[in-house]
């Protein structure tokens, strides 16, 4: 199947599944992940229109600038890793072949580390829905929440399989540190949900 060259957002969501599901290298993993992460924020959008407060207004307001984010991410991501396969391809001798190949790599990581840090924030967006938003709505929150935690969990491995030739890089430190704050705001999601209902935090 040809993969249609029509931003993924112009397409449905069959045919975007479709060409996830078909033998071609992108969109893959690194678009997934972004496309979780979109999903995660527009959870938190819908939570925040059930709550009146200036708090919930900027919330849903700054999960609608990510979930637009990442639909752009997804689409950079259905390209993004051809650089690393055509270097891959190169004769193995060949005196560009590692220069061209790391500097693939290190470019398709950039995607992938903006897709954790959205993950992050919107997972702490999460956390907030469900421990000050409308209680009605807390395991919504706590979906987005766990999206938004696995698609970063997902998207840093993505950024550390990159650049698994340099264990330097401090963008391997970085996400590191966002797959920590994702973990975090999940865990105060659930405890929020886990309260009794109607007891008052102390």
């Amino acid at each position: 199947m040809a993969r249609p060259s029509a931003p993924l957002t112009q397409q449905s969501l069959a045919e975007v599944l479709d060409q996830v599901a078909d033998r071609t290298p992108g969109p893959g993993g690194g678009a997934v992940a972004a496309l979780a992460v979109a999903l995660a924020a527009a959870l938190v959008e819908m939570t925040s229109r059930y709550d009146d407060s200036i708090l919930a207004q900027a919330r849903g307001a700054r999960a609608n600038a990510l979930r637009a984010r990442m639909l752009e991410i997804a689409d950079v991501e259905r390209s993004v890793y051809e650089p690393v396969l055509e270097a891959q391809a190169m004769d193995p001798d060949h005196p560009q072949r590692e220069y061209r190949l790391a500097s693939a790599l290190a470019a398709a990581s950039a995607p992938a580390l903006a897709t954790a840090g959205a993950g992050a924030q919107v997972a702490g967006l999460a956390a907030e829905s469900a421990t000050q938003g409308n209680p009605a709505l807390i395991g919504d929150a706590v979906t987005a929440a766990e999206l938004a935690d696995g698609a970063t969990r997902a998207a840093a491995h993505l950024v550390r399989m990159n650049l698994s030739e340099s264990p330097g890089d401090p963008r391997r430190t970085e996400v590191t540190g966002l797959v920590g704050a994702a973990s975090e705001a999940l865990e105060e999601a659930f405890a929020a949900a886990a309260e009794p209902e109607g007891s008052a935090p102390a």
